[in-house]
């Protein structure tokens, strides 16, 4: 009888250790994240998502993540053809990218993830250029622009060629910019004075590089560079005021202050654990990195509507 009870005993032990190691394993496997996200689009967003993508993986080990950077134009191309769940953007969808993705079962939800001060640079080295109007930045800009030298611009400035550089035709801030200062998209000088580049680390060189340049670009590729490069202060009518936190936060710098987005298919979102998880991390990490990444983050109320909105 004794010995019929020890058996008992260690039978019952064995069987109750053995429930519990293989339940415990069995909840480890289920919760653990899998899967891959490609993700395209504009390189002014890309160090916010690579930030984002970089924290998740601390927690998710096991999805596999890659960011591109082919320009915002490129990224909703890839998106719009159903080959990325994820864009990144600095602008809004045109209606000819909306309708190609509706064409091909895309349903794009737009979120709007932090602010951007697209910034006018010039090197350190330059000495003359305090501020910059609307209106001279246009002269230099657009499209057919009689503008040669710094004498051009403005009087008592060097008689010294522009060297332009500037984001290519598949850049979000591209647009922006074009829109905002020459009044059409795409519209812009091309001529032997210009350098276009997808790059911006190229912009970032080539002004460097040269006292008689001028480009523009993010405000966190200018905050990465502020060492070798000088933001202009732009005047549009109200005193020139250069891009800040503060200034593009609460909108005083015009009108070169612009939201950034990221674009989720909405059936990718419902389909895709991983895209869900990447989302909803993304909205609720955004506003803690924003500002290390050297962007402004969204305030507080405005970035509960983009939690709601994805909900």
């Amino acid at each position: 009888m004794l010995t019929l009870i020890m058996v008992l005993a260690l039978v019952v032990t064995a069987c109750g250790g053995g429930t519990s190691s293989t339940g415990g394993e069995g909840g480890n496997a289920a919760s653990s994240m899998t899967g891959k996200l490609d993700i395209d689009g504009s390189s002014t967003v890309y160090p916010l998502t690579e930030a984002i993508a970089e924290e998740f993986n601390r927690e998710n080990p096991d999805v596999r993540i890659a960011v591109g950077v082919s320009g915002t134009g490129g990224g909703f191309k890839r998106f719009a053809n159903g080959e990325i769940p994820i864009a990144n953007a600095s602008r809004h969808m045109k209606d000819k990218e909306k309708e190609l993705a509706t064409t091909n079962g895309i349903e794009p939800i737009e979120l709007s993830v932090a602010y951007d001060g697209l910034s006018v640079i010039v090197s350190k080295d330059n000495d003359w250029v305090d501020k910059l109007t609307v209106a001279e930045l246009k002269a230099i800009f657009e499209p057919g622009s009689k503008v040669k030298t710094w004498a051009d611009v403005r009087a008592g400035w060097p008689n010294e060629k522009i060297k332009i550089y500037s984001p290519g035709a598949d850049s979000g801030t591209f647009d922006y910019f074009t829109e905002t200062i020459n009044g059409e998209a795409q519209a812009s000088r091309n001529d032997e004075q210009v350098t276009f580049s997808e790059d911006d680390n190229n912009l970032v060189q080539g002004v460097a590089g040269d006292k008689n340049a001028i480009g523009y670009f993010g405000f966190a590729y200018f905050e990465e560079n502020k060492d070798k490069l000088k933001a202009v202060p732009i005047d549009n009518g109200k005193g020139a005021i250069a891009p800040t936190y503060e200034t593009v936060q609460d909108g005083s710098y015009e009108p070169l202050s612009r939201p950034l987005f990221v674009y989720v298919d909405k059936g990718m979102l419902q389909e895709k654990p991983e895209v869900k998880a990447f989302m909803e991390f993304y909205l609720n990490t955004i506003g803690e990195l924003a500002q290390e990444v050297g962007y402004i983050a969204l305030p507080q109320a405005e970035m509960d509507k983009e939690i709601a909105k994805l909900k």
